[in-house]
């Protein structure tokens, strides 16, 4: 089976712990992605990615904006805007899940889609800013 969502270089920031933490979304991404296509799809295995997902999201959040107060990022009003919407979509597809609701190829595309733009559009933006003080 191909990789759902390769990583790429093209996904490294430059900042340690955040690029340990895209890195870790999107290996996570690829597990459910196997789980939700493979023959057997595991109930038990599904949900727990999806738990480690939106938990491990919010934490990722969490260090991001921290990383803004501390260093008064002029854009965190509107980065924390993006981080809210995609936590309420990651809880709403968590509780369709426990619901009794399959994931669905949409909701895989959504993730990658997601992803890959706030990774490459959306944090890029901060980069200089938060390398200028030092953040490494």
């Amino acid at each position: 089976m191909s990789v759902f969502m390769p990583w790429s270089d093209e996904f490294v920031l430059g900042i340690a712990s955040i690029d340990a933490q895209h890195r870790w979304l999107v290996e996570a991404t690829n597990r459910l992605y196997e789980q939700v296509e493979s023959q057997n799809p595991d109930p038990k295995v599904v949900g727990e990615v999806l738990e480690g997902l939106v938990d491990y999201t919010m934490n990722h959040f969490i260090l991001e904006e921290e990383l803004f107060h501390r260093f008064d990022y002029p854009e965190t009003p509107e980065h924390k805007q993006e981080h809210d919407r995609f936590t309420h979509q990651a809880m709403h597809l968590l509780l369709n899940f426990e619901g009794g609701d399959p994931v669905s190829e949409d909701a895989l595309e959504f993730l990658k889609a997601w992803l890959i733009h706030h990774i490459l559009r959306v944090d890029k933006a901060y980069v200089p800013f938060l390398k200028a003080r030092g953040v490494v």
